[in-house]
């Protein structure tokens, strides 16, 4: 045991030590050991200080990084952001975001890094493969040291700028893969577990800032198809379709079956942001369809009028079925066609029946070239529900076209009967008159004028009369057969010939005469056979129409009387009007043994 001397003389040796160097020349010793333990504890509480502040800032930075990407609801600019924010918080020199198509490549390539002139130079954006692809299939993150370490990496295009590091995180939205981000090059020379971390958080954020995105274009999309159906049903009703050609103007008065299909069209591609739209109605036959309107493409003009078969294409199942379609491309309707022209590539497709109340009145396509973004379930249910409304706007535009025609009808016919009742009449009884006036009057040029005028009030007997039939032909709908209008012509005038005349045809007429031209021939047919009716004492006639040799020829022949030494030449100085407004002739000369033959002829540009 220590005495107590002891005990209190080891303080003082431990003082001695202390207090610095001995002036009896002895060295003194310090302890090194805890002065390194505590320069490493300080050491080490600095660094982990330093580690605190830099994860403190790249909080910071992901914060901002969210309030950066949902803070627009546009997609395309969401996107963007994405791509910028996740650029600055991660540290990479190349980024991109990747949205991926239903085929599993990439339907869009969003990329931030690279100069525009780089990226003319490397031509086409990646399209899903390698390891770009791998990504796509197995979408878990992928971080490498070195690219060209991974036997997936499949190198790059000849003007692509070298990259070694990557870090590819997928981005889901509800739990589906809607996207991939990928980086590239990182400053601090390679990912780290905790850039990946980061870049997962980023995306998951992403994701919901996408599904909002979506949301918000559904509901201004879905508003867009609502506003448009309105359109459509008000401008039918009113009878407007805005700035129409002749060819929209027939279809908006509903003539000849038509329909404003144009108009319809149109907005379909536009709210769809379709390339291509073109609507197929039953073509005669009941075997296939015929496209009526086709807008959006540069070759949507050779569209118009092609023939899509029922069986084998995909118009012809939904206008079946009844039931619209969508595909991703043609070839996944079971190698079933689209209507397109040539050399136009076909992506995604939408497909709608316009059903009507009673019948389908046709199909309604809209297309995307290929490498186009997919139509979506909900732009299907829009576009549906808009081509319903447009299928009822059309029925409702038809009925009301119908009740105006036939309230124009029953006016043209009240004036058919009071020109008929009233207006010939008189001037039937004026002529009387004058007759009688005549026959009391010495030979001479007084008597002649009488006549004259007779004959005048004759003719115009004779032309109010054509107009009466005219205006009593608009009471049924016009054939498109120039041979079924002219055989019409004959059938009106037979009760006033008392016999049917006979009737050739020679070339070709249908879908070759201009309007003018066919309404030209109807007058003169209408007005030769007239004269044949009033003053050739005919027992029989024969017509020969004729297009061949790029002429035009009508010959209306008969038995009768002959020309003789009349002087009424009002109708033959309109008929030979109608010759000269097209530059063709008319000649009358006699038949042998009786009768006249009047040829009427143009040439056919």
């Amino acid at each position: 045991m220590r005495s107590g001397h002891d005990r209190y003389k080891a303080p003082h040796d431990l003082r001695k030590h202390l207090s610095g160097p001995d002036t009896s020349g002895a060295h003194l010793t310090y302890p090194d050991l805890p002065r390194l333990e505590l320069d490493a504890l300080l050491g080490q509480l600095v660094e982990r200080a330093q580690e605190v502040l830099s994860t403190q800032g790249r909080l910071r930075g992901l914060l901002r990084a969210n309030q950066m990407i949902i803070g627009d609801l546009a997609l395309p600019v969401l996107l963007r952001r994405i791509v910028e924010a996740a650029r600055d918080l991660v540290g990479a020199r190349y980024v991109a975001l990747g949205v991926i198509a239903a085929d599993g490549h990439l339907a869009e390539f969003i990329h931030v890094g690279m100069p525009a002139e780089q990226v003319e130079q490397i031509g086409h954006l990646p399209q899903g493969k390698g390891l770009l692809g791998a990504l796509i299939d197995e979408p878990s993150p992928i971080r490498l040291r070195t690219l060209s370490d991974d036997p997936r990496s499949s190198g790059f295009p000849s003007a692509h700028p070298p990259m070694d590091s990557f870090l590819g995180v997928p981005i889901r939205v509800r739990g589906e893969a809607f996207g991939n981000l990928y980086l590239a090059e990182s400053t601090n020379g390679q990912f780290s577990a905790e850039d990946e971390g980061l870049a997962g958080a980023l995306a998951a954020t992403a994701g919901v800032a996408i599904d909002n995105a979506r949301l918000y274009a559904a509901a201004r999309t879905r508003h867009e198809w609502v506003r448009a159906s309105a359109a459509i049903t008000s401008r039918l009703l009113s009878g407007i379709t805005g700035d129409a050609t002749a060819g929209d103007k027939e279809i908006a008065n509903g003539t000849d079956g038509a329909r404003p299909l144009r108009l319809i069209a149109e907005s379909c591609r536009e709210i769809a942001r379709a390339d291509l739209v073109t609507v197929a109605l039953p073509a005669a036959g009941g075997t296939e369809l015929r496209v009526a309107v086709a807008v959006g493409s540069a070759c949507s003009e050779k569209l118009s009028g092609q023939r899509v078969p029922l069986n084998g294409s995909l118009a012809g199942q939904v206008f079946t079925s009844g039931e619209p379609l969508r595909v991703s491309y043609p070839d996944e309707g079971g190698g079933l066609s689209v209507a397109t022209s040539e050399g136009l590539e076909v992506g995604p497709v939408l497909v709608i029946p316009l059903r009507g109340s009673q019948r389908m009145h046709g199909v309604l396509t809209a297309a995307r070239l290929r490498g186009g973004t997919t139509f979506t379930a909900e732009d299907l249910d829009m576009a549906a529900g808009f081509a319903n409304q447009a299928s009822i706007a059309i029925e409702l535009g038809e009925a009301r076209a119908e009740q105006q025609r036939a309230a124009m009808l029953d006016e043209r016919d009240r004036i058919a009967a009071d020109l008929h009742d009233h207006v010939i009449q008189r001037v039937f009884a004026t002529g009387l008159s004058l007759q009688s006036v005549a026959g009391g009057m010495a030979e001479g040029k007084g008597r002649d004028r009488v006549l004259t005028a007779i004959q005048d009030l004759d003719d115009t007997i004779s032309q109010i009369r054509t107009s009466i039939f005219q205006l009593q032909q608009v009471s049924r709908p016009e054939p498109t057969s120039v041979r079924v209008r002219m055989l019409d012509v004959v059938t009106d005038l037979s009760p006033a010939l008392g016999f049917e005349p006979a009737v050739r045809f020679a070339g070709v007429f249908e879908d070759t005469l201009p309007t003018p031209v066919v309404e030209d021939l109807l007058g003169v047919l209408r007005e030769a056979l007239s004269n044949i009716a009033r003053h050739a004492q005919a027992g029989s006639a024969t017509i020969a129409v004729s297009a061949v040799s790029d002429r035009l020829t009508l010959e209306v022949s008969d038995n009768g009387t002959g020309i003789g030494t009349t002087t009424r030449h009002s109708g033959l100085a309109n008929l030979r009007r109608r010759a000269e407004h097209h530059g063709g002739t008319l000649r009358l000369a006699d038949r042998e043994p009786s009768g006249t033959r009047l040829t009427w002829s143009i040439p056919l540009a």
